[in-house]
């Protein structure tokens, strides 16, 4: 079985909750039978990944524009063409801005599957023109795609509430269980101590709140702690701008986008991982720090609260006075790493379920 992939700006060691997604499902799948064809954005191609294969993955490289107002879209519309041109059983269109071309992939004779991360209009970077059209793109997906995936069930009572589709798949974002690094020379090249600083990982984008984090961090005044900002803009604004600034200017310690044995060290040796987001799908990077270990402390949105922590790791969204008491108590009185159960997020397990509703079509 053929499968074409599309929607992401692409794979290996690319910024983005999408890409990460994609970079642990599909050798999965490709290792369960399938043939994957992922067609990635060229803007997002350098010379460190230029690559036709990764884990048995096809990487195939079409035009994209560096423009976030009409990258996915331009981008979207060459891949679907290169889809029907090599007769692709399957094009899996991830988000649900490119799934706005679902109709028009349909119209070409194609099957397709959409998977739903997240209602993407609702992030603050975007304009009321771009928000209704991003809407129109969950619109056209969830009514003409011939199989639709959701990662949680926030967004599967979405589906239902607002289109009356019944019969999606309720499929998580996962995680893998990592081998903890032994090392410290990279934190340490970055002026941290272990268990000494807390960590906030993801894109530099308003929702995230990493601003007010920022802010509240230096007001609480927590000695011998420092604070991380492990991540980038993936399209530099004002906003990323500032908060660069205002974490510089502070002593807050920003790493850029970072992988590999580098984001292990990172992830080992927190202390406490925070995301004050007003937005997410379901958060790979909570998932991931959870994975090691990490105490968290994390904004009370829906998705967040589809995890089931307990209270004490909830604040509440984009109350930095919450932030402050609630990260001051944790940092001062736990210490300890903590057990999570992790078994709906295992990355085979999700492969598997992916693969039966390709069987569907």
């Amino acid at each position: 079985m053929r499968i074409v992939v599309v929607g992401t700006r692409g794979i290996p060691n690319i910024l983005g909750g999408v890409e990460t997604h994609c970079e642990e499902l599909y050798p999965r799948l490709v290792k369960l039978g399938c043939e994957v064809i992922l067609v990635r954005r060229s803007c997002y191609v350098t010379p460190d990944n230029l690559l036709s294969e990764y884990k048995g993955v096809k990487l195939h490289d079409l035009y994209a524009p560096r423009k976030k107002s009409i990258e996915a879209i331009i981008h979207t519309i060459l891949a679907i063409c290169y889809a029907k041109k090599i007769s692709a059983d399957i094009l899996h269109i991830h988000a649900v801005g490119p799934s706005l071309l679902v109709p028009f992939a349909r119209l070409l004779g194609l099957k397709v599957v959409m998977t739903h991360h997240g209602p993407d209009y609702d992030r603050k970077k975007w304009s009321k023109w771009a928000k209704r059209i991003i809407k129109i793109g969950e619109k056209m997906g969830v009514k003409y795609s011939n199989q639709v995936i959701v990662i949680s069930n926030v967004i599967n009572d979405i589906l239902k509430k607002e289109y009356n589709r019944t019969d999606t798949h309720l499929i998580y974002n996962g995680v893998t269980t990592p081998q903890k690094s032994s090392q410290t020379d990279y934190i340490e090249s970055i002026g941290l101590k272990t268990r000494k600083y807390v960590l906030a990982l993801g894109r530099f984008v308003e929702e995230k709140g990493f601003d007010g984090l920022v802010r509240t961090f230096i007001k609480a005044n927590i000695a011998g702690y420092k604070l991380v900002l492990a991540g980038d803009a993936d399209h530099e604004n004002e906003y990323s701008l500032n908060l660069k600034k205002l974490a510089k200017d502070n002593g807050v310690v920003l790493t850029g986008f970072i992988k590999g044995e580098k984001l292990n060290q990172i992830l080992t040796n927190a202390c406490l991982f925070v995301l004050p987001s007003s937005h997410e799908g379901l958060p790979i990077s909570l998932l991931e720090a959870m994975s090691y270990g990490l105490d968290v402390l994390v904004s009370d949105i829906p998705a967040n609260l589809e995890l089931h922590l307990t209270n004490s790791d909830y604040l509440s969204c984009f109350d930095w006075d919450d932030l402050q008491v609630k990260l001051i108590k944790k940092i001062t009185i736990n210490d300890t790493l903590v057990q999570y159960n992790l078994l709906p997020y295992d990355w085979d397990y999700i492969a598997e379920q992916v693969n039966k509703v390709y069987q569907l079509i």
